[in-house]
Order: structure tokens, then C-alpha cells, then sequence
């Protein structure tokens, strides 16, 4: 059985992702598009777009063409949009990095995408440069200061875009990397259709962003929420975003408070501190209408109590990176919303839940595996076509790896992860990526690395070890965090006898997170 969105279908504009952001930015001149939350440094959408034509039209004279890889390494700031808009106006591909990633684990991905140059700031260059240069990167960018790299500043001098002949629907645009379900991360290849696509569906699907709000900018831009929810769809709409370079609590509430933020996109973590940390009632934060949240599941307790606290709306969407990323969303009514559904699919979406055991359609309020289909959904993996087609059908539909159903009127809820990712915060972390790490350490004989339930993160990575030398758990801890991004460190270890195994030496560890859900229920 195949659910449909209850929304009309709308037209996709044949266009490309900077044309259709900035398409009214003139109009807006000199209001405020992006403000440095910390610092309150603003950029005007007239000193944006601006920006944004001169960095395409440097990029081209640098050599970029059409088709090939810029990499951002940053955190949230005001000239994000410059690098990341700029490299789409001029038909290159944007990659993006976190910022906690270490210098082998960017390496990888500016090896894999094949970046030409790399953007950053001053306080990852330690990291930017061994990694562009183990990459083969031709030229590192640095907004603000830093030794060994161009300034950003060269980017912004006079120079006119350049002509490029976009095919939206097959240009790709952004190669966010996701571990989808399994493995290592992986170029998801988003064309610029794709993202037009997921603005246009979003706003025609009760997501009511008003041109006078101000959005507070703490999802990572890198992140394809962060991206397309806020960096494209906000400032397509004329609202202003306040940045953070990285999330801490009063700094956040302090922001929220001094510029009267409207509307917040976050994730469950911080709406549990915003429900229940005492230091929330020292600020007025009675501007705020509406948070979205997105990433990981947030329960029904959870979003009431923080709606109730703050009161203000509180809902939830669902989405992927290898589907630009929203595919549900509940309305802005309140009296639609229903707490702790991801809400029903947007406009020009097809959903189905395929059965686990026999690959079969079900019906209402049966569970399964949920499978999408529309304009939204990636291209494919970059040069991985294994993994391509294990993701996506060859009628175009794309196994989410998450397990859900749906209610009698059309709401979807998210119960369980067919996919092995661990979701940290609402960041993804690749079991294997980890247990790779702890097989390099010469004391591990065997290792499996599941989630762990944890009240505050969602879910915390656990190894299961098994020792062939002396180690402690510390120890083993340790070793993995010195090799990794701060968010995927291993935080629980327990030794064991035996690695639970398929016959043919598969991990098996859904047994493991059966077991582990078993004992903290």
C-alpha cells in the first residue's frame, strides 16, 4: 500500500539552488540576512548576495569549472553562505565537513569527493592543511587569519559569476556525507533539483516561515538540516539568521533572549535541557513561537513538557540526508500536530512500509521498514554503486533503514533502526568506523560497537571487546577518542568472551542491542 502526502503536488522551478535562494534578495537590500550571534559582525542580504557573485566569480578565475569539489570546514558562521552559495553559483559541488572531525577523517572525505579547495578558519587549520595536502587539495581558504593558507578575503574582490548551463535535475550540487546504513560515510549526491525541490515541498506542506522572523542558526550548516532547512529555505523567505560556531546553553538562551529568536530548529537534546535545566527560567524567552525538531526521534513526555515550559508550539519532522533532507513534517496548527509522530509526508512524496521478514507492502498501524519516494530523494552514493543499489529500488524508491508505521490518518511514527547507525545527539556514527579504530589497538582481539540508550544524547556508542593482551577500558577509550571526532567517541566498554556471529562472520548486533535495551529497560 502506498501513502500519499495529503498536500497537492506543487511545481518544481527548473533552476539552480543559489538562482532560487537569493531570487528576492534585492528586495530585502539592507536587512539583516546573517548575524554572528557572538560577536553581533552582520551581513545585509544586499552584502550577501553581492558576496556571494564574487566568490562564484573568483572561484571560476581560480580555476573551478562546473562539476568539480569545494569542501567547508567551519563552524556556523556569517560567511558560511558566501563559500557554500557561491561555490553553487559557479556549477561546482560543495562538501561539507564537520568541524570536529580530525585531519585523517577530513582527509578521507576530500579525497573521496576529489575537492579542488578547501575552505576554512583560523582555528582548524592545524587540521585543515595535513589533511588538504594529504588529499591532494590545490588551495586551502581561510576566513579570518591563518598561516599557510589564501585569506577568504581574496574570494571577495570584484568579479562578475560565470555562465554556467545547469542541468538542475542532473547537476549534482552538494555531497554531504552520510553513513546511510551501513559502513563508512559516503558522498550522497544531491543535484540542485533535489534541494529546490525539498524548499518548494516544504513550504507547501504547513511549514509557515514568515519573512519578519528570526531564526537562531545552532544546527550545523554541514549538516544537511542545518543546510537546507535554515541556510536554504530561510533566507529563500528573507528572515534573518543568528549563528552560534558551537552549541553551549547560556550562550544559546542568551541569544534566543537579546535577539528575540521566533523560531528554532534543534534537536532533542536541547530541547530535554530546554524542558528541564533550571537555568532556562533565568531568560525571557517569550519571542519564541515555534521549535522544530529534527535528526533523531523526540517522544510525545518531551516535546509537551517543553511546549508547556516555554509555551510556545513544539513539533517534529523526519528526513535523511539521502532525501535533501525533509520527508515528514506535522503541520504548524496546533490542533494538528501530533506529539511524537514525525508527522505526514510533504507534498510530492510517496511513502510505503515494506515488511522486514517478507519485503511486502503493509497497511495501517503494522510495522516495517519505511520506503520514500519523490523529487527529494539523492542521485546516489559517489562511486558506490553497491551501496546505490542497496539503498535505492529501480523504481526509485530509497530504503530508509528505519523502522515506523503508520496511523489511521496519515501520521507516521519512528520506532526502531533496521540500520546500524548509532545516533548521537542526532549526529550519525558508523558502528564500523569504530570498531576498525579499536582492531588497529594491539591489545583488542575482536570488537562489535553498538547504541547504548542514554537519557541525555539519545544514544552513546558501547563496544563489546574482546581482549587478547592487557587493557583496560580507559585505556581502549582513550585510544580510540585520540583517532576520532570528539561526538563518535566510544563512551561504555564491556569485555567479553565472544563476538556474537552469523555463519558467515557477520556481527550480530541486533542481538547485542537487543540485550543492552533489555537490561536498561
Amino acid at each position: 500500500m502506498v501513502f500519499k502526502s495529503p498536500y497537492a503536488d506543487v511545481a518544481i522551478p527548473e533552476v539552480g539552488v543559489a538562482q532560487m535562494v537569493y531570487q528576492h534578495a534585492l528586495e530585502y537590500g539592507d536587512k539583516p540576512a546573517m548575524i554572528d550571534g557572538h560577536t553581533g559582525r552582520t551581513l545585509t542580504y544586499a552584502q550577501l548576495y553581492g558576496g556571494v557573485r564574487r566568490v562564484a566569480g573568483n572561484l571560476a578565475k581560480r580555476g573551478l569549472r562546473k562539476g568539480e569539489v569545494v569542501g567547508i570546514y567551519s563552524p556556523n558562521l556569517p560567511e558560511y553562505p558566501l563559500a557554500y552559495h557561491g561555490v553553487a553559483l559557479a556549477g561546482g559541488m560543495v562538501t561539507t565537513a564537520n568541524p570536529l572531525y580530525t585531519a585523517d577523517e577530513l582527509a578521507y572525505q576530500l579525497r573521496d569527493s576529489g575537492a579542488k579547495f578547501l575552505i576554512t578558519v583560523g582555528p582548524l587549520l592545524e587540521k585543515a592543511i595535513p589533511a588538504a595536502q594529504q588529499a591532494g587539495v590545490q588551495e586551502v581558504f581561510v576566513i579570518g587569519e591563518g598561516e599557510g593558507a589564501t585569506p577568504f578575503t581574496a574570494l571577495l574582490a570584484d568579479a562578475e559569476p560565470p555562465e554556467v548551463a545547469l542541468n538542475p535535475a542532473e547537476d549534482l550540487v552538494v555531497l554531504p556525507y552520510s553513513s546511510g546504513t551501513t559502513g563508512l560515510p559516503k558522498g550522497v549526491m544531491l543535484t540542485h533539483r533535489n534541494l529546490v525541490a525539498n524548499m518548494v515541498q516544504t513550504l507547501a506542506s504547513g511549514v509557515n516561515l514568515q519573512r519578519d522572523e528570526r531564526v537562531i542558526g545552532v544546527l550545523p550548516f554541514y549538516h544537511i538540516y542545518g543546510m537546507l532547512v535554515i541556510l536554504n529555505l530561510c533566507l529563500y523567505k528573507g528572515m534573518t539568521i543568528v549563528t552560534m560556531a558551537r552549541f553551549d546553553l547560556e550562550q544559546f538562551l542568551k541569544i534566543l533572549q537579546d535577539y528575540q529568536i521566533t523560531r528554532a530548529n534543534i534537536v532533542p537534546p536541547i530541547i530535554l535541557a530546554l524542558a528541564k535545566h533550571p537555568i532556562v527560567d533565568n531568560y525571557d524567552l517569550s519571542h519564541l513561537k515555534i521549535i522544530m525538531s529534527g535528526a533523531a526521534p523526540l517522544s510525545a513526555e518531551l516535546a509537551q513538557a517543553c511546549a508547556e515550559r516555554l509555551g510556545c508550539i513544539v513539533l517534529q519532522g523526519y528526513g535523511l540526508t539521502e532525501t535533501s533532507p525533509v520527508t515528514h513534517v506535522n503541520p504548524e496548527d496546533p490542533a494538528r500536530i501530533k506529539l511524537g509522530s514525525a508527522g505526514v509526508p510533504i507534498a510530492n512524496t510517496e511513502c510505503a512500509i515494506v515488511s522486514l521478514e517478507t519485503g511486502n507492502p503493509l497497511g495501517v498501524r503494522e510495522e516495517g521498514e519505511i520506503w520514500i519516494r519523490g523529487p527529494q530523494v539523492m542521485k546516489g552514493y559517489l562511486n558506490n554503486p553497491d551501496a546505490t543499489a542497496q539503498t535505492l529500488t529501480p523504481d526509485g524508491w530509497l530504503r530508509t533503514g528505519d523502522v515506523g508505521y503508520v496511523d489511521e490518518d496519515g501520521y507516521f511514527y519512528i520506532v526502531d533502526r533496521v540500520k546500524e547507525m548509532i545516533k548521537y545527539k542526532g549526529l550519525q556514527i558508523a558502528p564500523a568506523e569504530l570498531e576498525a579504530v579499536l582492531l588497529t589497538h594491539p591489545a583488542v582481539a575482536d570488537a562489535a560497537v553498538i547504541p547504548s540508550p542514554d537519557p541525555e544524547a539519545g544514544e552513546v556508542p558501547k563496544a563489546f571487546v574482546v581482549l587478547k593482551g592487557a587493557a583496560t577500558a580507559e585505556e581502549l577509550m582513550d585510544y580510540v577518542s585520540a583517532r576520532v571526532a570528539p561526538f563518535k567517541k566510544i563512551r561504555r566498554i564491556e569485555f567479553v568472551e565472544q563476538i556474537p556471529k552469523s555463519p558467515s562472520g557477520k556481527i550480530l548486533r541486533r542481538m547485542l542491542v537487543q540485550q543492552e535495551r533489555e537490561r536498561a529497560s
